[in-house]
């Protein structure tokens, strides 16, 4: 069945692109996790041509990379939203941790948050957010939030638990709404996302942790073509089959354990290939990795609960890395996952 479904993959994918919006103003937002801690752009409007009323043609389909914008420090998605593609993790922060630490984000010009259901932690990310507009720091405009749903309950009751996630945040609209991993449901739930779209309860969808199999399958039975899909991606663990895959699909990769994933950070950030590269630039060993990952067109969300670490993890954009230094990261790649997902 399964090679059923890549023979017809990419015939069907052409007649079930749809973008997540019409009439569309993007936000910005990025997200920044120093694992070892914890785990910008103004609003600009684009308008995406409604062709509901005719058949898509083939020949008319043209399915182009969403390309990085260093200087505005964005990417468009396909559903024609922009985001950012740096900003702060929250896995892992709770309480008054996690309030400080995206009101912090947020003072330093992040504008990308991503936290998600099972986190546990959106009610404190929308209290930061609605904190920081209260103070004159944001307008809402200005933050791009990604929240997810997780398998099993959650899939099973999809408008349920996603109008419980933005319950929750208290913010008004999602900017981006992810399954955050595959389940027998999760078709189900990706539809009753499609329709929280066309409420404008969510602005963009997509997914987490899915590869190429799966997206194989997945695809060709929505209508949606996901805006983003978010995966590990860090030097030891770079899925460098994965990440064209998708990106020739017109998605957006996003990394998440950039810095290695806990327990790992230290040896990522001590590995000798990256320090001597981040000895040449002047900059931290996690800047080499977030701009090696942004280089390969790689949307990063290191967390962090250091105000100073959040504040480097965003400073990615005075430096380049060379051909010859992002050829020597990538000889890195151990294909060593470090989580079960």
């Amino acid at each position: 069945m399964k090679k059923i479904f890549s023979l017809i993959f990419v015939f069907l994918l052409v007649f079930h692109m749809t973008a997540c919006g019409k009439n569309i103003v993007e936000e910005t937002g990025t997200e920044t996790i120093w694992e070892s801690d914890t785990n910008e752009s103004g609003p600009e409007l684009m308008v995406v041509p409604d062709n509901e009323d005719r058949e898509p043609v083939a020949e008319e389909e043209n399915i182009v990379r969403a390309e990085f914008d260093l200087e505005t420090k964005t990417v468009i998605l396909n559903s024609g939203y922009e985001m950012p593609i740096n900003g702060l993790g929250t896995y892992s922060l709770h309480g008054d941790e996690c309030i400080t630490s995206v009101k912090s984000a947020l003072s330093g010009g992040v504008r990308l948050i991503d936290t998600a259901s099972a986190y546990g932690n959106e009610e404190e990310v929308g209290q930061a957010i609605r904190e920081a507009i209260s103070e004159g720091i944001i307008q809402r405009e200005d933050v791009f939030v990604t929240t997810k749903i997780y398998p099993g309950s959650e899939m099973k009751n999809p408008a349920q638990s996603i109008q419980a996630c933005i319950d929750r945040l208290d913010i008004g609209y999602v900017d981006l709404m992810l399954l955050h991993h595959p389940d027998p449901n999760d078709v189900e739930a990706y539809k009753v996302m499609e329709q929280f779209v066309e409420e404008g309860k969510i602005r963009s969808i997509g997914l987490s942790n899915w590869y190429v199999e799966e997206l194989t399958e997945f695809l060709p039975q929505v209508d949606t073509v996901p805006a983003l899909v978010q995966n590990e991606i860090h030097p030891y663990y770079q899925e460098n089959d994965v990440i064209p895959f998708i990106q020739d699909l017109g998605i957006v990769v996003q990394g998440w354990y950039p810095l290695g994933g806990r327990g790992h950070t230290g040896e990522l950030l001590g590995d000798p290939v990256i320090s001597e590269i981040a000895g040449a630039h002047g900059v931290s060993s996690a800047q080499v990795i977030l701009r090696w990952n942004l280089q390969k067109g790689v949307v990063v969300i290191p967390g962090s609960s250091n105000p100073d670490h959040i504040k480097e993890n965003s400073e990615l954009y005075h430096f380049s890395l060379t051909e010859d230094e992002m050829v020597q990261i990538n000889a890195l790649d151990r294909g060593e996952k470090h989580d079960w997902y």
